[in-house]
């Protein structure tokens, strides 16, 4: 019987490999809850293009999380609505499935405190309000507060009455960060900087992720959000490139060869989605069943099928780019380089320097293209310049 395919893209695999090094800043900070039920720290932020597993190393600390006996409450940032709603929903969501929230008329109590909490984002510019309903008073008198003030509020006794009722204290996961209003930036940030002040009585930590524009986004919306912690993910290097395709399989009794793990190591260039991408296709290709290898030639049969995927992700961004855009993107693949300057893409588009800021910054904000340096930008998928060069060649 052939063995489950642990490569699935797209989800978090059940064994992770080759972060452990910023693993390992999430779960001190984790430590320092648990030991002193304090504050973990400042706002940490993982930042990186797409592809480069931000989001399955928040899912890993998740787990690891709970297993310390923290609630967790999970939002996926959009563009579409506020966070702060989202934030309060889930902590509602995380209490719940936690059975924390107390028994009897406290309970309700916390669950009208809750949905009271309402966050109302107007046009640019206009007011952002918030109520929560304090614990104290009788539930039907709600005390008004700014939301600073009510994120902060319920933060610090969510927290606290987690940890009352025996478990470590609260975790917030935010992914997609950058996709956050400015103003729900500002509120986070300013609350965590509240919280900081009284850290000793607030047992949380929080960890977010986003794309390579989200210090820049936060410093904006705050300008002390530059004292978040700030994580760079690069690529995997060989050895963890290689740990991330044994593990799993390694789990369902299943090994590689010496010769199929370096062919997806070098196909794959070290971005994790592209060797979970491979490492499916090849499992697919061979349906292995325990005490089986993988081989070179099951790599090479799968292969095909990584590919084609790839190309629709290339296709899909290119169909997402204006015409300006384009037109920077095939004077970057033009040159033929991996890291390429301002003046070569500018030269590029017979256009000044200066006069090409606009596409750089939207693209750096789609994820296409990211900063490697003074000047330089490249690619954030492999391959992808090939693409936009077949294309301009047909």
């Amino acid at each position: 019987m052939a063995a489950s395919n642990p490569y699935t893209p797209g989800q978090v695999p059940r064994v992770f490999a080759g972060r452990a090094v910023e693993l390992r800043r999430i779960e001190d900070r984790l430590a320092r809850v648990v030991t002193y039920g304090e504050l973990g720290g400042p706002l940490m932020v993982f930042h990186a293009p797409r592809g480069l597993g931000k989001t399955s190393l928040l899912r890993t600390a998740q787990r690891r999380a709970d297993a310390l006996g923290f609630v967790s409450a999970w939002v996926a940032c959009s563009r579409e609505r506020p966070v702060l709603p989202e934030l309060v929903r889930s902590i509602r969501t995380a209490l719940e499935r936690a059975e924390v929230l107390p028994r009897g008329g406290a309970g309700g109590r916390w669950r009208k405190r809750l949905e009271s909490v309402t966050v109302e984002v107007g046009l640019p510019g206009a007011k952002v309000q918030a109520e929560v309903a304090s614990p104290a008073p009788p539930a039907e008198e709600p005390m008004a507060l700014a939301p600073i003030g009510a994120l902060e509020a319920l933060l610090h006794d969510t927290a606290e009455l987690v940890r009352r009722r025996g478990g470590a204290g609260l975790l917030l996961l935010l992914d997609e960060l950058h996709t956050a209003s400015a103003d729900d930036m500002s509120v986070l940030l300013n609350t965590l900087q509240n919280l900081d002040g009284a850290r000793e009585t607030n047992p949380l930590a929080v960890v977010t992720a986003g794309l390579p524009v989200t210090p820049e986004a936060l410093t904006r919306a705050a300008t002390f959000g530059e004292r978040s912690t700030f994580v760079s993910l690069d690529v995997l290097n060989d050895e963890d490139a290689r740990r991330v395709l044994t593990g799993p399989a390694e789990a369902e009794g299943v090994t590689w060869s010496a010769g199929a793990l370096d062919a997806v190591v070098a196909e794959a260039r070290g971005y994790p989605y592209l060797l979970q991408l491979i490492g499916s296709s090849t499992w697919d290709a061979a349906r292995p069943a325990r005490g089986d290898r993988l081989s070179l030639t099951q790599v090479r049969k799968g292969l095909p099928v990584a590919r084609e995927q790839l190309t629709a992700m290339h296709r899909a961004r290119w169909g997402a780019a204006t015409a300006t855009q384009r037109s920077f993107l095939s004077a970057m693949a033009a040159t033929g380089k991996d890291n390429v300057t301002r003046a070569e893409i500018a030269r590029g588009m017979g256009r000044d320097s200066r006069a090409i800021s606009d596409p750089r910054e939207r693209l750096i904000e789609k994820g296409v293209i990211e900063p490697v340096g003074h000047g330089l930008v490249r690619f954030t998928l492999p391959g992808f310049g090939d693409f936009v060069r077949r294309l301009d060649e047909e």
